[in-house]
C-alpha cells in the first residue's frame, strides 16, 4: 500500500466512524511531511491491517505539556504517544528556547537523569545527544536517580536547564520528560509557553554521537559527586532526637533505594529493611497491585503491612518510581497489630507540625509554609498556631510551590506540601522530595515511639487542637478523544450550571479559577472578581464551615479529579470517633451527588 492509498483509506475510515477527524489530520502530517519520513512504513502497516483504534489513540491529538511535563503512553510513532520523535521534539524545543532566551555567548548546560522505566536509558541518551548538538554541556547521572536529585543537580552544577526522564507513578506503559529551569524548579510561565511553541514547531532534530560526546567532554558523568552532595543536603534538614525505629521501606520497583536508604542511614536510623518483593528496579512494577506504583494507593501497602507485623517493623514507608512522593502506613495504636495507611493530606499535616514545631530558631510572620488550593486546610491552621505565614492560593503542581519559594525568599521557607503525597523542606532543590519526606516521617515516628504514641495517635491530637478534618479524592478515568470531550463537558457544567445542593448542603459559591470569578449560587449577589491564579479549577463552597468540593482535569493523566473537604471545628468536638464517622458520612453523600451530577 502506498502513502496515497493509506491516506485514502484513512479518509474512508473517518467516513465509517473508525477514525476521528483530528487523528486524520495528524496522521496525514506524519505520512506526508519530511520530518516524519522514518515512521511512514510503520504507519502504512497499521493502515493495511485496519488497526484504526491504535491509530486513533496515537494520533487524535498532539501530546501536551501538563503539570508534570510531557507524559503519556509509549508507542513507536504518533503525535499522542511518547516515542523518539515526541521526546526528541521536547529536547530540541527546550534547547532552542533556552538558547534564544539566554542569548549569544551564554554558557549552556543541562543536568539529565532517568528512572527505572522502559526506554528510560534510550530517551535519556537521545536527550543528551540533542542538547550537546545544540551547544550544551550535559551533566549526566548514569544509571537511575530520583527526580529531586535532578532538581538538586541543576542548582548544584549551575545548569541552564534540566531534563528528567520519568512518568512518576503512571502505569508501566507510560514514560515522559519533566523539564526544569535554572532554578531547579519545573518550568513556569512565561517560559512554559515559549518552550511549548518551540516544541510544537520543531522541524529538525539535530543529534551528535553519544560516545563521541563523552570522549570530547561534552557529556560528563557526575553521579558520584552529585549523589554525595545531594544526600549531604537532605540529611542537613534533619532534627536531633530518637532514632530507635524499625523501618520497612519500599521503592516500589523504582529509584528510591538510591536516595531514601542512604539518607536514613546517614540520619542515624540503623534498622531499615528494604521490602524484598518491591526491591528490584523494574519498569514493569511486577509485584505491585495492578502494576501501578503509586504510594497514594493503600493497596500497595497490603503486603508490606503483613510483613511488618511479622518482622516487628514500626513504620512502612514507600516512594513512587522516581522517588518524589511518599506514602506511609503505621499501627493505629503504638505497638498494636491494627495498621492503617495515611492519606496525603494527613501526612501534609503531620510533617508540617513536625517541621514547624522543631524549627531551630524564632518564627516570625515572614517565615512561610506553602500549599496548593486542593490541600487540606489543616496545614494552614497548624502554621497559624505557630505564627507562620501560609501561601495557599496555588494551582496543583509542585512547580507553583517552587515558584512561591523563590518569590517570597528561600531563607524564610519552612515547608511545602500538596495532597498528592508531595513534600519538601530546605532549599537544596525546587521539587518535592521523597528522601527528605521519608527521613522526617521516620524522625517523627521515632520521637512518637519514645512517647508511646503512633502517627495516627499524633494525628488525633492535632484534630483535637485544630479541628477534625476529613478529605477524599475521586479519580474518574476518561481516556482518548471521547474522554477529553467528556472532561470538558463536566468542567463546563460545574462552572456554568453547578448543582444547587451537594451532600444535602446548599452550594453557596462557585469559585471559577479559569475565569477568575466568584459566583453566588441562588442568591442576589452578582459575581465578583476572584483573586488568585488562573487555571482549569472549580471549587464549590458549601453551606457548612470548611466543607467544599474542588474539580479539575488531571495535568498528567486522562482523568478528572474531585476533591472533597469536610471539617468540624475544635470547639465542636466531644467524641472524636463519632465526629470522624459523621464527616465520612458527609463525604459519602457528597461523593454520591458529585458522581450523579457528573454522570460518572
Amino acid at each position: 500500500m502506498t502513502i496515497d492509498e493509506s491516506l485514502a483509506a484513512a479518509k474512508q475510515a473517518v467516513a465509517d466512524g473508525k477514525l476521528t477527524e483530528s487523528a486524520l489530520g495528524n496522521l496525514t502530517a506524519w505520512l506526508t511531511e519530511d520530518r516524519y519520513a522514518e515512521y511512514a512504513d510503520q504507519i502504512v502497516e497499521h493502515v493495511e491491517r485496519g488497526d484504526w483504534q491504535t491509530l486513533d489513540d496515537v494520533f487524535w491529538t498532539i501530546i501536551p505539556f501538563g503539570t508534570g511535563g510531557r507524559r503519556g503512553k509509549m508507542y513507536p510513532f504518533g503525535s499522542n504517544a511518547i516515542n523518539d520523535r515526541t521526546i526528541g521534539e521536547s529536547a530540541q524545543g527546550l534547547a532552542n528556547y533556552v538558547k534564544d532566551t539566554l542569548g549569544e555567548g551564554a554558557e549552556l548546560s543541562c543536568a539529565l537523569c532517568r528512572d527505572t522505566r522502559h526506554n528510560g536509558e534510550r530517551f535519556a541518551k537521545l536527550c543528551a545527544e540533542i542538547m550537546v548538538a545544540a551547544g550544551f554541556k550535559v551533566y549526566l547521572l548514569q544509571g537511575y536517580r530520583s527526580t529531586p536529585e535532578l532538581s538538586f543537580a541543576v542548582r548544584y552544577k549551575n545548569c541552564s536547564t534540566g531534563i528528567m526522564v520519568t512518568a512518576s507513578h503512571n502505569p508501566p506503559s507510560d514514560n515522559a520528560v519533566k523539564v526544569y529551569w535554572s532554578t531547579g524548579g519545573q518550568v513556569l510561565p512565561p517560559h512554559d509557553k515559549g518552550i511549548i511553541e518551540r516544541v510544537m514547531n520543531c522541524q529538525e532534530i539535530v543529534r551528535v554521537d553519544f560516545d563521541k560526546a563523552v570522549a570530547d567532554g561534552d557529556i560528563v558523568f557526575c553521579e558520584e559527586e552529585v549523589d554525595k552532595a545531594f544526600i549531604d543536603n537532605v540529611v542537613a534538614q534533619g532534627r536531633s532526637g530518637p532514632r530507635d525505629l524499625n523501618v520497612l521501606y519500599s521503592p516500589l520497583h523504582g529509584v528510591g533505594a538510591t536516595a531514601v536508604v542512604p539518607a536514613l542511614e546517614r540520619d542515624g536510623f540503623q534498622s531499615v529493611e528494604v521490602f524484598g518483593p518491591h526491591a528490584e528496579p523494574s519498569g514493569d512494577f511486577p509485584n505491585v497491585p495492578g502494576h501501578v506504583s503509586n504510594p497514594e494507593r493503600p493497596e500497595v501497602f497490603d503486603a508490606m503491612i503483613e510483613h511488618a507485623k511479622s518482622s516487628g517493623a514500626d513504620l512502612c514507608v514507600a516512594t513512587d518510581p522516581d522517588c518524589d512522593r511518599i506514602g506511609l502506613a503505621a499501627p493505629v495504636i503504638s505497638g498494636g497489630n491494627d495498621w492503617k495507611t495515611l492519606t496525603g493530606n494527613q501526612i501534609c499535616a503531620l510533617l508540617c507540625d513536625y517541621v514547624v514545631e522543631t524549627y531551630p530558631g524564632t518564627l516570625t510572620q515572614e517565615h512561610f509554609v506553602v500549599q496548593t488550593l486542593v490541600t487540606t486546610q489543616m496545614v494552614r491552621r497548624i502554621a497559624d498556631s505557630y505564627g507562620a505565614k501560609v501561601i495557599g492560593d496555588l494551582l496543583v503542581g509542585f512547580k507553583w510551590i517552587a515558584g512561591a519559594i523563590d518569590e517570597n525568599g528561600p531563607d524564610k521557607f519552612l515547608y511545602g506540601c500538596e495532597e498528592s503525597h508531595g513534600y519538601m523542606t530546605g532549599t537544596y532543590a525546587r521539587d518535592k522530595d521523597g528522601a527528605v519526606a521519608s527521613m522526617l516521617a521516620c524522625e517523627l515516628a521515632a520521637k512518637l515511639k519514645s512517647q508511646g504514641k503512633s502517627l495516627h495517635e499524633k494525628l488525633d491530637s492535632l484534630f483535637w487542637q485544630h479541628g477534625c478534618h476529613a478529605e477524599r479524592l475521586i479519580n474518574v478515568q476518561m481516556p482518548g478523544s471521547e474522554g477529553m470531550a467528556e472532561m470538558k463537558k463536566v468542567m463546563a457544567a460545574f462552572r456554568n450550571d453547578p448543582p444547587a445542593v451537594v451532600g444535602g448542603m446548599p452550594v453557596k459559591h462557585v469559585r471559577d479559577y479559569l475565569n477568575n470569578v466568584k459566583i453566588a449560587v441562588g442568591g442576589p449577589s452578582p459575581s465578583a472578581p476572584l483573586a488568585g491564579p488562573t487555571g482549569d479549577l472549580v471549587i464549590l463552597d458549601l453551606d457548612q464551615e470548611g466543607t467544599y468540593v474542588a474539580c479539575r482535569p488531571s495535568g498528567t493523566e486522562p482523568k478528572i479529579k474531585f476533591y472533597m473537604f469536610a471539617y468540624t471545628p475544635a470547639e465542636m468536638l466531644h467524641d472524636l470517633d463519632e465526629t470522624k464517622a459523621e464527616l465520612e458520612a458527609r463525604l459519602d453523600a457528597m461523593a454520591t451527588d458529585l458522581r450523579k451530577f457528573a454522570g460518572v
